[in-house]
């Protein structure tokens, strides 16, 4: 049990370094090819930090356990959404760009509404059903990649301007156009890496811990799992959060939870179908729901403040515990 907490501590610290490293990689890698950290967020950050829910899940759909899997990228979104952007608005009130009302999250509704409608359609995710949603991940990923095309041209031409140049250093200090590219790559990657072992390792710990006090299979798969292998999305945003990138944060919260949906889900099944037999109602209203709770709550005044960052995280409390007690 000592072992396991210290454990528990160690990959805490190492997810943490590996946010610090891979937040200052993304965001000065956005400003070396002239795209907006929003982007860089939704697309780069988004699938870096997806990494663990893709190796447990497909890790799961291989030794049959497609319930873990569907359980772990549904408590993983539920987390992403409620937790990681609660606690950003904790940290720094976050203003929300129109194109994440107008387009990002009504895509994470669809993405979200269109698994529960094939788990529903049978008990079962078919093989066609996961390739349509690997090929609404690439349709994703066009749209981030034109968008991308319009951020080039859009800050190529406001660079010329002092003023525009000196509103986009970081509140930090630091001046992420005195990294090269490589560099920037090089700490996105040793960032992620460190992301991706952290999270292991505490997911493992956590998880002995839990059968000690004997916590069942099921909760540790929604809860611990979710939540663990969400750690370097929570890490990341709200790093990025405190050093003032909110567009790397909130991008990185809604890219992960279409990649989880469209590209995890979408992979695993489309190799092998996945059974969704033990996933409750409630589970899947807290998918769907919670992205319809940030949407109303960022469209009041494109902002999500302090309060209704607690409420989010209140929220997500409130579902734990229903599971504990459940």
């Amino acid at each position: 049990m000592i072992l396991e907490i210290i454990l528990i501590v160690l990959g805490i610290a190492v997810v943490l370094w590996g946010a610090d490293r891979f937040t200052d990689g993304a965001t000065g890698l956005a400003r070396l090819l002239k795209v907006s950290e929003l982007v860089i967020g939704l697309t780069v950050v988004a699938l870096g930090t997806s990494l663990p829910e893709f190796m447990v899940s497909f890790m799961s759909v291989l030794r049959g356990s497609s319930d873990m899997s569907v359980g772990n990228i549904i408590g993983s979104n539920v987390f992403n959404i409620l937790v990681i952007l609660g606690a950003s608005a904790l940290m720094r009130p976050m203003a929300v760009e129109r194109t994440l009302l107008r387009r990002d999250l009504p895509l994470c509704f669809v993405a979200s509404v269109m698994l529960v409608a094939f788990a529903f359609s049978g008990g079962m995710i078919a093989r066609w059903e996961g390739l349509l949603l690997t090929a609404f991940f690439f349709g994703y990923m066009y749209v981030a990649y034109r968008i991308a095309l319009t951020d080039r041209r859009t800050m190529a031409l406001s660079a010329s301007s002092p003023a525009e140049a000196n509103s986009e250093s970081p509140s930090n200090g630091k001046a992420p156009r005195e990294r090269g590219i490589w560099q920037c790559i090089l700490l996105v990657l040793v960032g992620m890496a460190a992301l991706v072992i952290g999270g292991r390792i505490l997911v493992d710990n956590a998880a002995a811990v839990a059968r000690e006090w004997g916590v069942s299979e099921s909760v540790i798969g929604m809860t611990i799992l979710a939540a663990g292998t969400s750690l370097p999305e929570f890490a990341t945003s709200v790093v990025a959060a405190r050093k003032g990138s909110l567009g790397l944060a909130f991008g990185n919260a809604i890219g992960s939870n279409i990649f989880n949906i469209a590209f995890v889900i979408g992979i695993c099944s489309s190799i092998v179908p996945m059974a969704v037999t033990e996933i409750t109602v409630l589970d899947w209203c807290m998918l769907v729901g919670s992205v319809v709770l940030v949407w109303l709550v960022a469209f009041t005044r494109r902002t999500i403040n302090s309060l209704e960052g607690l409420l989010l995280v209140l929220c997500y409390v409130t579902y734990l515990v229903s599971l504990i007690i459940k």
